[in-house]
């Protein structure tokens, strides 16, 4: 374990909203929770300036074990957000051996000509065995940057689809599994589309969220020139890391302890519903997109410090979720704009239900 990953106990005013009655272990399991999340927080925050909201659903995404595809502006600070949030991930305490243990971040250039045993490995010849031995590529790490994802060949992202689906990869009829924790943030140029292969739908459908990345506010800006020449990743470096168990933990704490309220799920349903019946929609969103968005709920909760998902969350992560998922009809400029709408008619129900209860 790290020497700077997380070992004291959350404080107790660490997770101050609560809604029903939990169990002191309950409670004491969503406090480490919160304190993982915000441990992870501070360390990519250091790291990264003004951009705290990118963050934040970087974070969402992690912990609900979804993926993140970025629209961004070249020289925005992709590379760096993922090798922080790798970086600030250390490997369990009770590990194998140093040369089994799986690298905290990878970036993958994705290029035309790219093959897809270059992202997940090989089986090479020993000549010393007199056999084939597997050779892992770069998927096998915790955090994976996949770099300009629309620039390679359909075989290379069909490749990528199964590893981000059922996290696992499968060379020469032989499956190799990759790491509970695999987490894929991909970056696609919305200015130039030369040279591009558009997404299949499949595959943005494992994109838990699509987020575009504008440039940053003058102040941030301003600040990170400032910091010069200590660079941002160096500045997070003395900050605590958390271990690759605790997140693992976490995962498995906020699906079981921050409760979604019926009332939660029926609004969600009724939007996807009411979204894929809208005249200018052609193509909904999807089952599996309602699942995703669970986890994710609960996630947001867990980050705002609360043991309860809110029509807050609700709001916050619709228009993350579901646009990238949509296909619309022409003269639909922006897809989000028609997710809004739709978010608004469910929380004016959901505010009468709080009402009435």
């Amino acid at each position: 374990m790290s020497e700077h990953a997380v070992t004291n106990p959350p404080s107790p005013s660490s997770l101050p909203a609560s809604h029903g009655s939990l169990d002191s272990t309950s409670r004491g399991e969503l406090e480490g929770a919160h304190r993982v999340a915000e441990t992870l927080r501070a360390r990519m925050r250091a790291a990264i300036r003004g951009r705290d909201e990118v963050i934040d659903l970087v974070l969402v995404a992690l912990f609900a074990d979804g993926h993140v595809l970025l629209e961004d502006f070249p020289g925005s600070g992709k590379t760096t957000l993922a090798r922080a949030l790798g970086l600030s991930i250390a490997e369990h305490s009770g590990s194998a051996q140093a040369s089994a243990r799986l690298p905290e971040f990878r970036r993958i250039q994705f290029t035309p000509d790219l093959l897809p045993s270059d992202i997940t490995g090989t089986n090479v010849f020993d000549v010393n065995q007199g056999s084939f031995a597997f050779r892992r590529g770069p998927i096998f790490a915790h955090v994976v940057l996949a770099d300009e994802i629309n620039r390679t060949s359909p075989k290379v992202q069909a490749a990528m689809l199964e590893a981000m689906a059922e996290k696992q990869v499968t060379i020469d009829n032989e499956t190799h599994p990759l790491d509970e924790l695999f987490f894929v943030i991909a970056t696609q140029n919305p200015l130039d589309v030369a040279g591009t292969y558009p997404l299949p739908t499949p595959q943005l459908d494992r994109f838990l969220f699509k987020i575009r990345m504008e440039h940053i506010e003058r102040a941030a800006e301003l600040e990170l020139l400032s910091a010069y020449p200590v660079s941002a990743l160096e500045s997070a470096a003395s900050l605590p890391q958390v271990t690759r168990d605790q997140v693992l933990e976490a995962r498995s704490v906020l699906r079981a302890e921050v409760q979604i309220a019926s009332a939660i799920k029926d609004a969600l349903v009724d939007l996807a519903r009411g979204i894929r019946s809208d005249p200018r929609v052609l193509q909904g969103a999807s089952t599996r997109s309602l699942i995703l968005m669970l986890p994710a709920l609960q996630a947001r909760a867990l980050l705002a410090g609360r043991d309860y998902v809110s029509p807050d969350d609700l709001q916050a992560l619709a228009s993350r979720v579901f646009p990238h998922r949509l296909e619309c009809a022409a003269g639909v400029e922006d897809p989000m704009d028609v997710v809004r709408e739709h978010v608004g008619e469910q929380l004016e129900r959901l505010a009468k239900h709080t009402t009435k209860g």
